[in-house]
């Protein structure tokens, strides 16, 4: 898997990144397909969308369909027919978000299934090999994320596990031509722990490196220094990505600081509660002020949404409860987010990433 750096504004960057499936522009945003589906859209909006490629979980998809599932019709992409790249969280965010629910110790962790109870064992030469099965474009390693707030004993011992983790990640990674594996950095809001996950990382030469552990209830304040201190702090060669973010301006503000790649629920999560994102701001579309309106839901987006229904329409599909309320929201809401980051890499070539609103 081959990156490469286009251009620059400060220290935002346009890269390419290379993998088996294809060429991907950065800064890029990938919608997340939890399980192996980016909710009520279609492959073919995706692509119509310019989509590259997306997230997949390997938490979620360990325990629904299965990996013997998965594996047995020829991997994810055969699975979901989708013939682009795609990224897959190893499953420490989802194992922290189980709370009570999970037992952590030196060599991995265990949990009872959300689904049927079972109880599993989850370690880092498990996760990679489910990776592998799936037929990840990129890996993740396997990581612990902490919650927010969190002590600074507890951080650091935390991040001693991640660290031995990450070298069995890597360890357990196989490589294959056209495909990564990237590492996380962690250390919750401790700058100094930062550091130390970092040089960690740094040893193992990782595709890639994420920031983890951030969108986790800090406050944006913390969220932008933290992405910072820590991108400014990674290989100029290789990807950066933070995970989990997010709104417009919080990915603008990291583009500014020289991160890469993004994923957030954010644009599917709110068009399926009927919150679109749009150049005049964020509109709610239940709200009765738009029952009777004739406009487009953004005059400034040419999308199919835009282009041929009303605010009264989508108000109507929205409170009458209506699916294809939900897939429009979301379609508009992933088209937005497309067109963000096509703005944003515009704006880095021309070196006028400080006069973009968004």
């Amino acid at each position: 898997m081959n990156f490469k750096l286009l251009s620059q504004d400060g220290k935002a960057r346009v890269g390419e990144l290379e993998t088996f499936y294809g060429k991907i522009e950065t800064p890029v945003f990938m919608p997340v397909g939890t399980l192996a589906s980016v909710k009520g859209i279609t492959k073919q909006t995706l692509e119509k969308l310019n989509y590259d490629i997306i997230l997949s979980n390997t938490y979620h998809l360990m325990l629904r369909p299965g990996l013997k599932i998965i594996k047995n019709i020829g991997g994810l992409n055969k699975f979901m027919s989708w013939n682009k790249s795609i990224l897959t969280d190893s499953g420490g965010f989802q194992v922290m978000s189980l709370g009570n629910n999970v037992q952590v110790d030196n060599e991995g962790v265990t949990f009872r299934s959300h689904i049927d109870g079972e109880l599993i064992r989850l370690n880092a030469e498990k996760a990679m090999d489910i990776q592998y099965n799936l037929g990840s474009t990129i890996s993740m390693i396997f990581d612990e994320c902490v919650p927010y707030p969190y002590s600074y004993y507890d951080t650091e011992e935390s991040l001693k596990r991640s660290v031995e983790w990450s070298k069995r990640s890597k360890k357990a990674y196989k490589r294959r031509e056209g495909y990564g594996v990237f590492g996380i950095v962690q250390g919750g809001m401790y700058k100094d722990l930062r550091e130390n996950s970092i040089r960690e990382n740094l040893e193992h030469d990782f595709d890639g490196y994420a920031i983890g552990g951030l969108a986790v209830g800090e406050g944006k304040d913390i969220l932008n220094d933290i992405t910072a201190f820590t991108s400014n702090l990674l290989p100029e060669n290789k990807p950066r990505y933070l995970m989990g973010v997010g709104y417009p301006e919080d990915i603008l503000n990291a583009v500014k600081h020289g991160v890469d790649m993004f994923d957030c629920v954010l644009p599917t999560r709110s068009g399926r509660t009927g919150l679109a994102f749009t150049s005049v701001g964020t509109i709610k579309i239940r709200n009765s002020k738009y029952s009777n309106d004739k406009t487009p839901l953004d005059p400034d987006c040419s999308c199919e949404v835009c282009s041929n229904y009303s605010k009264a329409y989508l108000h109507h599909l929205v409170k009458s409860s209506e699916i294809l309320g939900s897939v429009f929201l979301t379609q508009h809401n992933l088209s937005f987010y497309s067109n963000l980051m096509k703005n944003i890499r515009s704006a880095i070539k021309k070196n006028n990433l400080n006069n973009l609103k968004v």
